[in-house]
């Protein structure tokens, strides 16, 4: 498949992805440094000036470490916007990422030319999240780079199509930059999401269940304990559909298997969708892989061994 130069060549093809309230800027760095691409939503950032102040972080300590280990430089970071119109801070933060020259932005929840054309005259790429072969059309013909399909089983706001199908549909039409999101966890599945037509495997659970991530000790520990079975699907916490651990809902004082419907129309990603997954934790099916909360860099080590083995074994085969 046809993949830009900065995507070329990562140690392991994985972009991390961006976890709301979870992901910061130390998991970030860690996640590049172990080779797989790190990124965060710029929504995490609280007030928005923090933004500038963890970009800069970022930015100077990646530089740092490829200056003293030009055998094995960092991967490049992304961004997350939200670019629903209920993000009201997306022009400033995307102003903040043009002074920083973000080299990933991903997009969600809707797909914009304008914010396509930004991130393209200061130099880098815009991969947008989608749930179905409509959505991907879209993203494309608004100027995306490439697609990040999320299918059944990923965490947080996910899809209800199997990966086979929707990947399949989209490579019949778009030979460009494709992520695969959906219950990826283990070395096997990511070599699997290689093998139907995807380029990189989308991983964000199991992120969860590592030192550096922004979670509490008790999410963290439930992301341990729990598997797919625990998993529940609604959109009543945003009002977009999403997975979440059915022992957060519990927790709550919620009932897991009666949950009303959410109205679309009153989407949230500021303060109330803030508080709502703060208690409400979100979570792939793909959880049932994680065995430990261990630090980022080792989760992304038994990743590389798991991807040499499963390559090894189908070679053999």
């Amino acid at each position: 498949m046809a993949l830009p130069p900065i995507l070329k060549n990562l140690p392991l093809p994985v972009i991390g992805s961006p976890l709301f309230i979870i992901s910061n800027p130390k998991l970030v760095i860690e996640q590049c440094k172990a080779g797989v691409v790190g990124s965060m939503p710029a929504l995490n950032a609280r007030p928005a000036e923090q933004l500038d102040e963890w970009l800069a972080e970022i930015t100077e300590t990646l530089a740092a470490w490829n200056r003293d280990h030009p055998d094995r430089p960092a991967a490049p970071f992304a961004i997350n916007q939200i670019v629903h119109k209920s993000n009201e801070r997306l022009e400033h933060d995307m102003q903040v990422c043009a002074k920083y020259k973000v080299p990933i932005v991903i997009t969600s929840l809707g797909a914009r030319e304008d914010v396509n054309q930004a991130v393209h005259a200061w130099g880098g790429i815009v991969l947008h999240d989608i749930i179905n072969n409509k959505f991907a059309r879209k993203a494309i013909e608004k100027g995306a780079d490439g697609l990040i399909a999320v299918a059944a089983g990923a965490g947080g706001h996910a899809g209800v199509k199997s990966p086979f199908a929707l990947v399949q549909e989209i490579r019949e039409w778009f030979d460009g930059p494709l992520a695969l999101s959906g219950s990826i966890a283990s070395g096997d599945a990511i070599l699997a999401a290689q093998a139907m037509g995807a380029d990189l495997a989308y991983i964000g659970s199991a992120f969860i269940a590592t030192e550096e991530a922004r979670a509490s000790a008790e999410y963290k520990q439930m992301i341990v304990d729990s598997n797919s079975d625990d998993i529940v699907y609604s959109n009543l916490f945003t009002g977009v559909h999403g997975n979440y651990l059915r022992g957060s809902i519990v927790n709550a004082g919620l009932d897991p298997d009666a949950l009303p419907e959410s109205d679309p129309s009153k989407m949230n990603f500021g303060g109330g969708a803030a508080k709502a997954w703060k208690d409400i934790w979100g979570s792939g099916q793909g959880i049932g892989a994680v065995r430990g909360v261990v630090p980022a860099a080792e989760l992304v080590a038994r990743l590389k061994r798991e991807y040499a083995a499963a390559r090894a074994r189908l070679a053999l085969g």
